[in-house]
């Protein structure tokens, strides 16, 4: 999926007048004006989220809460007319309004007036932390784009092994939850099956609240082997990833890296200065 507005360059309007030049300003960062226009945009949106987190503070509610109620008014609107100038300048309206961006523009702005029909919906503005990621565009990060695709493949291939792993420790705990159940029972806090269940996942995790602690010995045997089962479970979807990162990276560099290809097979890993096909063993 791409998330760069540079990659809509096609949506620029066709004449060269006023609003070719307000694109230029608002969707390109290859010029100053651009730069400091996104430069800007960030800084809003960093400050409109400290306001909104600030709001949600009771004390500072309390004793500044017309001054934050105004100071987000003002965001809300300055958010406002940039979409509409971006509206304005693209060529296709519905392409930018449907595209990632044009979707967190829009979220980032109805929360507030929402908050006038129904009070509260103005703390779902904190989504316009989202509208940072125009920084990409001003860093030039867009070179590490390769990377990122590598890293969603990667995910991509995992995900078969995921998902079997995931539905093993689901089984997992509903088993151990339910020994436990039995084991401990009722007077020492294990008051249901789901509750038994919820302190497996906390125990398997190594998140550990402590709120329900077995109190026999075979309890506190069984989570002593529910703890050390934690540590070794932890390191289960990283070498999956990891393995698929490493496989794909190959494959990457396999595909770049100049070789010989085979008439036979198709195998075109061979090198560079190689005689015979390295699968099927024909000569080259």
């Amino acid at each position: 999926m791409v998330v760069y507005e540079d990659k809509y360059s096609d949506n620029r309007p066709d004449s060269s007048n006023w609003r070719s030049w307000l694109y230029d300003v608002i969707f390109e960062a290859n010029t100053p004006a651009g730069k400091y226009f996104d430069l800007l945009l960030i800084i809003s949106i960093l400050l409109s989220v400290f306001v909104v987190m600030l709001d949600s503070v009771r004390s500072y509610r309390i004793e500044h809460g017309e001054l934050l109620h105004n100071i987000e008014w003002f965001f809300t609107i300055l958010f406002t007319i940039e979409y509409s100038l971006r509206l304005i300048c693209v060529k296709s309206k519905v392409r930018y309004s449907t595209s990632l961006f044009g979707i967190v523009d829009f979220l980032a702005i109805i929360p507030t007036y929402l908050s006038l029909f129904l009070p509260g919906s103005q703390f779902l503005l904190i989504i316009r932390i989202l509208r940072v990621l125009r920084i990409f565009r001003i860093l030039k990060l867009v070179k590490y784009l390769s990377e990122a695709e590598l890293l969603i493949k990667a995910l991509n291939a995992s995900s078969r092994k995921i998902t079997v792993f995931l539905f093993t420790v689901l089984t997992l705990v509903v088993i151990l939850g339910s020994l436990m159940y039995l084991i401990e029972g009722e007077e020492n806090g294990f008051t249901s099956i789901p509750i038994s269940i919820f302190w497996a996942i906390v125990t398997l995790t190594t998140v550990g609240f402590g709120d329900i602690v077995p109190q026999t010995s075979l309890g506190r045997a069984l989570a002593s082997v529910v703890m050390i089962i934690g540590y070794s479970i932890i390191a289960v979807p990283t070498g999956i990833v990891t393995a698929e990162i490493s496989f794909a990276s190959m494959e990457e560099r396999d595909r770049d890296r100049p070789g010989i290809n085979c008439y036979n097979c198709g195998n075109q890993n061979n090198d560079e200065d190689a005689r015979f096909c390295k699968h099927c063993g024909t000569r080259l």
